[in-house]
């Protein structure tokens, strides 16, 4: 075994044995404390001094800054030894909680000999020495702490078994550390599961330090197994560092990382778990705090009410009266107000929306029906002169805008219902696949009477959306696509998954691409209303419906061309998990 790895243990072991210790600490002198505390009150009775009551009730109520503090200046008032002796030890443990070390032990040293506290002052002596690392006097005054004791309870001779061992354990007596462990182990319960992991680390690392692996493993790995279904998490967390150590000793570097991931995992636990409790604790004070000046506030507050209350009671129930049918008035006028500033918007949105479609009308239908009635002259010309050809050509025309002119129809059917609330939208988990499949078969005759080629890439996902509209939706830029393709050409439609949040479908297509000053039009649509649907110069009905449909679904409309080239088309709809 290397030595800086001894060392790396060694250091870690100190603390280990001073987290036990300090923890152990506080159960094993209830007894004499609570003498302690019964003789304080008698004393503040007695002598009434505010300097010296305080000090002892901040040391009960553990406020051991105010505690330090009211300690100092009672001290230099003229108390007798009693006093002083009781004062000296509450100044001494505030003294250790603020890591004064040295204060606390002047302040130890100069209790009397005499005193009832003589038992807690040894034991707070070496509680001192053994934090100024003075082993052999923490030793020396611990065995006379266990033989002036009152109490001879078994808790009491397992913290004098740990206490001593810890110190010997400091001072590389290996063997008489390993004693004093062993009896305390020795009188732990098979359910002390703390005492348990607590007694068998420190034996291992007594052996481990004497190099004694073969004892020394088999106890870590005892006590790692124990704290595995152990709920304290100090003790997990000092059980993996040391196996981890161990296993890098070994040079076992695969189980060691393990370990140390498992102890920074611990670590992090506890860190949380410390950080939550600071912020409740600030929390609390300033909320006691704010309560405090809120009640002060009011208690001013009050004061000046009661002076002013009985002149003004009765003007006071007039002026309510008064306020009162005041508010109820304002009320009724600011509901009506209310109403009609509603009925007003209402109305001016239903006006553009008449207007707006009386613009798609007059505009959007009035050029096909012009080609229709052109196309019916020319198809009677066409008749009269019995040209088969020239008739069917005629016909195919009329149809093909004949069903531009149905598909206008629909849209401004869906887009109308949509804006008065009255199309049917319902929103559930749906399969993107199917759905999307339906769609194109609809266009495969279609697409083939024009050499269109439709390729297809559909990957399954599941979506929250209303079916209907999104059919809607994906139809229109379908016959966008077969609408603006130069003659032979490709559409590709992708489906798939995008993030956890995202499912995606996405149209490709060869046809002449889209202007780039229309193109930054048609993306400015995500926010739709009908003030922008009066900007929308030069974009059609249907992709407005488009967009407000995807919109509607919670979804996004994006899309990317290039003259020439074509054009990509995004949906992106809430996906839910699979």
């Amino acid at each position: 075994m290397e030595i800086s790895n001894i060392f790396f243990l060694k250091s870690k072991l100190f603390f280990l044995f001073l987290f036990v210790f300090l923890n152990t600490y506080g159960q094993v002198e209830r007894y004499d404390l609570d003498l302690f505390l019964k003789k304080a009150d008698s004393l503040c009775l007695i002598n009434k001094r505010e300097s010296f009551c305080k000090a002892i009730d901040f040391y009960k109520n553990k406020n051991y800054d105010s505690c330090y503090a009211y300690s100092n200046k009672a001290l230099l008032e003229n108390f007798g030894e009693n006093e002083s002796d009781i004062l000296n030890y509450v100044q001494g443990t505030s003294a250790i909680r603020k890591r004064l070390y040295k204060k606390a032990l002047s302040s130890f040293l100069s209790i009397s000999e005499n005193n009832e506290i003589k038992t807690l002052k040894l034991q707070k002596l070496g509680r001192v020495f053994l934090s100024l690392k003075n082993y052999d006097k923490a030793i020396f005054y611990y065995e006379k702490w266990s033989k002036k004791s009152s109490v001879t309870t078994l808790r009491l001779r397992k913290a004098s078994y740990h206490n001593l061992g810890v110190c010997y354990m400091h001072t590389k007596k290996y063997d008489k550390a390993k004693e004093f462990f062993t009896k305390r182990l020795s009188l732990i319960e098979d359910r002390d599961t703390t005492g348990l992991i607590t007694a068998k680390m420190e034996l291992a690392n007594v052996y481990y330090n004497q190099y004694l692996d073969d004892e020394a493993i088999p106890l870590f790995r005892e006590a790692y197994l124990l704290s595995k279904d152990f709920s304290d998490i100090e003790l997990k967390q000092n059980s993996s560092k040391n196996m981890a150590v161990v296993e890098r000793n070994r040079k076992n570097y695969k189980e060691s990382v393990g370990y140390y991931i498992e102890y920074g995992k611990w670590k992090d636990s506890i860190w949380n778990r410390d950080k939550i409790w600071e912020l409740t604790e600030r929390d609390k004070k300033l909320s006691l705090a704010q309560k405090q000046q809120e009640i002060a506030v009011q208690d001013e507050k009050l004061k000046r009410q009661k002076i002013q209350r009985d002149g003004l009671i009765i003007g006071s129930s007039g002026l309510l009266i008064f306020i009162g049918f005041l508010g109820l008035f304002y009320r009724k006028l600011k509901k009506k107000n209310k109403l009609i500033t509603e009925q007003k918007e209402d109305l001016n949105v239903a006006n553009k929306t008449k207007d707006y479609l009386f613009s798609v009308v007059s505009h959007d239908l009035r050029s096909p029906i012009n080609t229709i009635r052109y196309q019916h002259e020319e198809l009677k010309t066409h008749i009269d002169n019995k040209d088969l050809v020239a008739i069917k050509e005629a016909t195919n025309a009329a149809i093909a805008v004949t069903n531009s002119t149905s598909h206008l129809l629909n849209n401004v059917l869906h887009w109308s219902l949509e804006q008065s609330n009255q199309l049917i939208f319902d929103q559930k988990e749906y399969a993107l696949r199917p759905m999307v499949q339906h769609v194109l078969h609809d266009y495969t005759i279609l697409v083939e009477a024009k050499s269109i080629r439709i390729e297809s890439d559909l990957k399954n996902a599941l979506v929250k959306a209303d079916k209907e509209s999104l059919k809607i939706v994906l139809r229109n830029l379908l016959d966008n696509a077969v609408k603006y393709m130069n003659g032979a050409g490709e559409i590709k439609v992708t489906t798939g998954v995008k993030s956890e949040t995202e499912a995606f479908i996405s149209i490709e297509d060869t046809g002449v691409g889209i202007p780039k000053d229309r193109l930054v039009k048609i993306n400015a649509l995500k926010d739709l209303s009908i003030d922008k649907i009066d900007r929308s110069e030069g974009v059609g009905l249907g992709l407005i419906l488009c967009q407000t449909l995807i919109k509607k679904n919670n979804g996004t409309l994006t899309f990317d061309s290039e003259v020439g080239k074509g054009t990509k088309i995004t949906i992106l709809l809430p996906s839910i998990p699979v």
